[in-house]
């Protein structure tokens, strides 16, 4: 089960690194949400459907894909911790690169929870301040 999850979450971060953010939506459960750390404009806990809202606008801004690296997977149950690099360019000239744990929770084959933590100053910098 634990290596099923990981190939899940790998696939997942995968899709979303070539830019395939259907394919990558997919793969999480119709009731799944999402959860980002901190207290600025992209925090709180969205849905499936404001995630793709939320993915859609940020790739406007961007010159490609986001490339999420992952840097390492650790599994234990349905639970998945994923550290990961992210990299892109703006439009703006800007450049977004952050770090991050994800704790992400599989059910019945599909992403049904994510956690993210990561730097919100740097992310607040680059998306959220004219």
């Amino acid at each position: 089960m634990s290596e099923a999850n990981k190939k899940l979450v790998r696939d997942f971060w995968d899709a979303l690194s070539a830019g395939r953010v259907e394919e990558m939506l997919t793969m999480m459960a119709d009731s799944a949400t999402w959860w980002v750390a901190g207290n600025f404009p992209l925090s709180g806990t969205r849905d499936k459907k404001a995630m793709r809202e939320l993915l859609a606008g940020i790739g406007e801004t961007c010159e490609g894909p986001i490339k999420m690296t992952v840097k390492g997977l650790t599994a234990e149950g349905n639970r998945v911790a994923v550290e990961a690099e992210s990299y892109v360019k703006l439009k703006n000239g800007r450049v977004y690169n952050n770090q991050y744990h994800f704790l992400m929770e599989v059910r019945d084959g599909k992403i049904d929870r994510v956690r993210e933590y990561l730097d919100t100053m740097h992310t607040n910098a680059i998306f959220c301040t004219p």
